[in-house]
């Protein structure tokens, strides 16, 4: 009998041993996709642990890597690292060179290993501010410190024997990675998370994702230095699944097309640029075809699971899904059983009309500080309702303190933030994590997110707004591409707003109108006001927003406006529009 996997780089080595991969990782090179064997990339991380070894690398040293990409190379290094009991600290590549700064000197990282030539730049720029003995990088730029230059350091299998008498004394307690998160606001933290914490949470998780056998593709994009996607590289090793690479978030409709994966992880903000391009697409119809797209999407939008829609329904659906809904689900690649969104909250709409047209959306909870998973919905057993993120994952407890935060207790829980005792002690209490996070408990055991803690605020009235809830609400406009609500300690609350650029433009057209700004253009303005209006009605008095200004520029993740998980940073979205703040609260 296998033994059940203890530390992450276990879970390879039971796909070696349980279903063996011919394509356990695919990718595509000058145009072309290729493939390695699970036996062809176990052999390449044991070179990458041989030519650490090398480097005079020792346990519970840290090595930092940052890939604008997903690649075999990340995985490799990641295997690599961890079997001889070090650590890998993975960075996004949106990061500034200051942060890269900070993060390589607190986190004492030796070596760094960086995907591409633009990478290599910004982390030499302050190279000589750190404590880094060298850089590597994947691509072939400087054949002194590329990927093979590297792995030929590990050529010689003298020093295997050591690779696997380390490989055996790493427990299930120590700390695997520093994964420092992005946040919405201040420095970065570093988390700390152990074998035992992911491990465990990958095992459970498995459990709650409806996918049996070995036989199923899935594509791998969204950022690896986040937990999320970390965490799915982990169960697709344990599940035996090949792995596809998708080119760049650019390219990931083509590569749905080519690769016909049967699952992917998504975030709230892709699904909504997905959904945003479909309707755009329905727009651009004429006459019967129109009017039959739209009539599946409000048919879609209605959608209640476990059959509590009537028979007549379910008629008009059939016919929906074999008109509207499957070109859809081709234009996601044809196979995908469903998806499953986690990061940030998503719109109910999405999950109802994506379900309805067969592709069902899970939402889950879940943060780096919990490794990540806390609760998922799961179609089997009545365990899916929108509007929630599913049932609390098995051996994992949660409860709601006295204030609404969620309170979280279980073997996922961080071993706390690195360098940062006080800030552990605040966040970990009698064994339960504070997420910071806003939620009820339902009766039948689901989980809601209503907000977040830190993030709501009192008006000068004494009223406490949850800009999340009105936010998520606003976004389901297709005008409203990101918004952030404000008025902290002001009289009412209101709303800076980047417009869906293309939408936008594409309306004008309809109208046979031209928008030369669209922070004042009368018509625009009147349009935006009817949104928010139509939101309100499900706001009290005190909520609802009054006022709004749009910004001229589109909020980005290189200009700062996003974490690299498209989540808004309100500190410096404010602090960039600080004369349309005054325009609102002082005019």
């Amino acid at each position: 009998m296998t033994k059940q996997p203890t530390r992450l780089f276990d879970f390879i080595y039971h796909q070696e041993q349980q279903c063996p991969q011919e394509k356990c990782y695919t990718f595509k090179k000058h145009g072309k996709w290729s493939s390695i064997s699970t036996r062809y990339f176990l052999d390449e991380a044991n070179s990458v642990s041989r030519a650490l070894l090398k480097l005079g690398i020792l346990k519970n040293d840290k090595i930092a890597v940052i890939s604008t990409n997903n690649r075999p190379e990340w995985h490799a290094l990641d295997i690599g690292v961890l079997q001889i009991g070090a650590q890998n600290i993975p960075l996004y590549p949106t990061l500034s060179e200051k942060d890269y700064q900070y993060i390589l000197n607190h986190s004492d990282a030796l070596y760094c290993f960086v995907s591409d030539k633009d990478l290599l730049e910004k982390v030499n720029a302050v190279k000589e501010n750190t404590n880094l003995k060298g850089v590597f990088t994947f691509d072939e730029i400087n054949t002194e410190t590329d990927w093979n230059t590297f792995l030929k350091l590990g050529e010689s299998l003298d020093s295997q024997a050591k690779v696997d008498a380390l490989k055996e004394s790493v427990s299930e307690n120590d700390l695997a990675t520093i994964i420092y998160t992005s946040g919405t606001t201040g420095t970065p933290k570093g988390v700390m998370l152990s074998h035992k914490n992911i491990v465990q949470n990958t095992l459970v998780s498995a459990n709650a994702l409806d996918l049996t056998g070995s036989n199923y593709r899935v594509i791998s994009y969204l950022p690896i230095s986040h937990i999320f996607e970390r965490f799915a590289s982990y169960y697709y090793h344990y599940m035996g699944f090949e792995v596809h690479f998708a080119e760049s978030i650019d390219k990931l409709g083509d590569n749905l097309k080519e690769i016909k994966p049967h699952f992917m992880p998504v975030v709230p903000r892709l699904l909504e640029k997905v959904f945003d391009k479909i309707v755009a697409k329905g727009n651009e119809l004429t006459g019967l075809k129109k009017g039959l797209f739209f009539w599946a999407l409000k048919l879609g939008e209605n959608y209640k699971p476990y059959n509590k829609n009537s028979s007549w329904y379910y008629f008009k659906l059939r016919i929906a899904r074999k008109l509207i809904f499957s070109k859809w689900k081709e234009a996601l690649g044809g196979k995908l059983k469903f998806m499953v969104s986690g990061s940030a909250p998503l719109q109910e709409k999405l999950i109802n009309v994506f379900t309805a047209a067969g592709i069902p959306i899970y939402e889950g909870y879940g943060m780096t500080e919990t490794s990540p998973g806390v609760s998922i919905n799961d179609l089997r057993n009545g365990g899916f309702k929108v509007g929630t993120v599913g049932k609390v994952l098995k051996d994992i407890e949660v409860k709601i303190a006295k204030d609404g935060e969620i309170l979280v207790k279980g073997s996922n829980i961080m071993l706390g933030y690195y360098k940062n005792e006080e800030l552990t002690k605040e966040t970990i209490k009698n064994g339960y994590i504070h997420t910071g996070d806003i939620g009820t408990l339902d009766e039948e055991g689901f989980l809601k997110i209503t907000d977040r803690k830190k993030e709501m605020f009192k008006t000068s009235g004494g009223k406490y707004i949850a800009p999340a809830v009105l936010e998520n609400s606003l976004k389901q406009s297709r005008f409203i591409e990101q918004i952030m609500v404000i008025g902290e300690s002001q009289k009412m609350p209101a709303a800076l707003i980047q417009v869906n650029f293309d939408f936008v433009q594409e309306w004008a057209k309809r109208h046979e109108y031209e928008i030369t700004d669209v922070t004042s253009d009368v018509k625009l303005m009147f349009r935006i006001q009817k949104e928010i209006d139509i939101c309100n009605r499900d706001f009290g008095n005190w909520e609802q927003i009054k006022k709004f200004e749009i910004t001229s520029d589109e909020w980005t993740i290189e200009a700062g406006h996003l974490t690299p998980t498209m989540k808004i940073r309100r500190k410096i979205i404010k602090e960039k529009y600080q004369d349309l703040f005054q325009k609102i609260y002082n005019s």
